[in-house]
């Protein structure tokens, strides 16, 4: 057994065990059990009542967080020259389509979201295996292959996420960073949470959301009493 931290005593000390915690509560102590120097990510893993195995009970979307996840996003925009500027206005950080096609092929992927349009969709395709792994590769569901490429590269940039239910039955995301307030933490917990809820597969039976933890990079994890994201 790893021996534990001065750091993880500290922040375990501060966590009563066997408590699950409002969602403005832990927004709170998150921020206290966090002693990083560096400004670390605040996560969410959300557990649902669902068989991830079956097509009818995937749950997957993209949700556009009210104050964003505090992190700077490098988008790179492959697009046609018509399309160029109006992705360089939105602030995309690349923008080109076949020498940058070339550059992944090559191995590089020194970016967080892959922005293109259908049109160009063949050429993006052969770039599946290295795309892919990395959760890189565009897809018309989180919006990320469109003709309003600057909406999309706008959003992008304002805080919107793609999310997707893993084989355990399990959404982790980041919702923010530990520099937030409380206030912003919480906003944008809600949004995700209710984001998910609105997505409930029909065929889903009992209970949905199962158990919600809230964590900050190396910090334990916070649960979180599902019933009282609906109070707030």
């Amino acid at each position: 057994m790893g021996r534990i931290t001065k750091n993880k005593k500290l922040a375990l000390a501060k966590l009563e065990k066997g408590k699950a915690y409002t969602m403005q509560e832990a927004a709170s102590l998150v921020k206290e059990i966090t002693y990083t120097k560096f400004d670390a990510s605040v996560d969410i893993d959300v557990r649902l009542g669902v068989d991830p195995r079956k097509a009818n009970q995937m749950v997957r979307g993209v949700v556009t967080l009210p104050h964003g996840t505090g992190k700077e996003v490098r988008v790179l925009a492959l697009v046609t020259p018509d399309k160029v500027q109006e992705a360089l206005d939105a602030g995309a950080d690349y923008v080109g389509l076949d020498d940058y096609i070339e550059k992944i092929k090559s191995g590089w992927t020194d970016v967080d979201v892959i922005i293109t349009m259908p049109p160009v969709m063949g050429k993006v395709g052969q770039l599946g295996r290295v795309l892919g792994p990395r959760g890189l590769m565009p897809n018309p569901k989180s919006g990320t292959v469109t003709m309003e490429v600057g909406k999309a590269v706008n959003e992008v940039k304002q805080g919107k996420i793609d999310f997707k239910v893993d084989k355990f039955g399990i959404v982790h995301t980041s919702i923010g960073k530990v520099s937030f307030t409380q206030e912003k933490i919480v906003d944008n917990a809600m949004e995700f949470i209710n984001t998910l809820i609105k997505l409930k597969p029909s065929s889903a039976k009992g209970t949905y959301v199962k158990s919600i933890y809230l964590s900050s990079t190396m910090s334990p994890g916070i649960q979180i009493e599902p019933k009282s994201v609906s109070e707030k």
